[in-house]
């Protein structure tokens, strides 16, 4: 019998895997990471890896009679996500914490703890699929296309996935909710997390305010180089925003570029936002490159895969070139690779 540990954060997604997989007739223990000390019911919006969750996670637990340990790695969690996204921020890219988490503490470095324990395998309630190709175990897009999170796992290493499991891979979320709730499992009309969990739902310009972060107010330049006001903060902007600029020009300008080392925000129209590619650094192979064919492209979350044209690796460096001009991709953020509904791997968006 296979010895499973499933992340309870406390939500319907991981409480649902718990009990599929304890109904395939697995050894089951729960595990929930403590990460902040928020308290869910304190705030305005729904974020996951509050207090709270780990109290739901108890209750599911108990439910259906499975063992259930709470894991506190705040000090790890600091270290590794919110000071990467405090810096990153800073140093005016546009990070993607739940990315970097997902490779460092809550998908990579606990998959690798609960080995070192003994245990087989770790399950979440991603939404994702895995399976065998050419002897290798891929990771895949969910088969519901709304909640797929495979792009969240573009940067967790090779040797990760081995360990992993998706029960709910196969399942939509509408039949994720109908299964927990016919088996009265006890969050089964929890409402959904959309937040990074540690700002509390606060943008970054709020919660670096409640952390006493000082920001420095610059110039907002045109591309031409005209001076057309005063920003905020480059942590308060992000690469294609138009709202918010509280500046006067003929035409509607959008954040193109945010120059950290002149403290300056460049806004232009909109055509300067368009760009034939992208480069992502330090890239993470979950399918050798010598396997790669045809390749598409996803630069966040939920965005449209694009197509590419061509491709090439220097050392750890991917350059992606497009058949037409797309909007700009945001330095920091995720550049996952796919080959249909099979994640390849990913790097960190260093040039668009």
């Amino acid at each position: 019998m296979k010895k499973i540990v499933v992340g309870l954060s406390g939500g319907v997604d991981s409480s649902t895997a718990a009990f599929l997989l304890k109904k395939q007739g697995y050894e089951v223990v729960g595990i929930s990471l403590k990460f902040t000390d928020i308290y869910s019911c304190d705030l305005d919006t729904q974020v996951c890896c509050s207090d709270k969750d780990i109290l739901d996670a108890k209750k599911v637990a108990e439910f259906l009679e499975i063992p259930h340990y709470v894991i506190n790695w705040k000090d790890i969690f600091e270290k590794k996500v919110i000071n990467y996204f405090i810096e990153v921020y800073k140093s005016g890219l546009t990070p993607n914490p739940c990315s970097i988490c997902n490779r460092e503490v809550k998908t990579g470095l606990f998959a690798k703890y609960i080995k070192s324990l003994g245990f087989d395998y770790l399950a979440t309630g991603h939404y994702i699929r895995t399976d065998i190709q050419d002897g290798i175990k891929v990771l895949k897009r969910g088969i519901d296309k709304n909640k797929d999170q495979s792009y969240f796992m573009a940067l967790v290493e090779k040797e990760v996935v081995d360990t992993l499991i998706f029960p709910l891979g196969n399942l939509t979320k509408e039949e994720v909710r109908k299964i927990a709730q016919e088996n009265r499992i006890p969050v089964s009309k929890k409402e959904e997390s959309f937040e990074i969990c540690f700002t509390k739902g606060k943008s970054p310009e709020e919660y670096f305010k409640t952390m006493n972060i000082k920001t420095n107010e610059g110039e907002i330049v045109h591309i031409s180089g005209k001076v057309l006001g005063r920003h905020k903060g480059i942590e308060s902007y992000t690469i294609g925003q138009r709202r918010g600029l509280n500046i006067a020009w003929k035409e509607p300008l959008y954040v193109i570029e945010k120059d950290a080392l002149n403290n300056k925000i460049v806004v232009g129209e909109k055509d300067y936002l368009l760009t034939n590619k992208v480069v992502a650094k330090d890239f993470n192979f979950l399918v050798p490159f010598e396997k790669w064919k045809k390749i598409e492209v996803q630069g966040r979350y939920k965005q449209k895969p694009i197509k590419a044209k061509e491709y090439h690796l220097d050392r750890e460096n991917l350059t992606v070139i497009f058949e037409e001009k797309v909007p700009k991709f945001a330095p920091g953020q995720i550049l996952a690779v796919y080959d249909g509904d099979t994640l390849l791997g990913g790097g960190i968006i260093s040039r668009s």
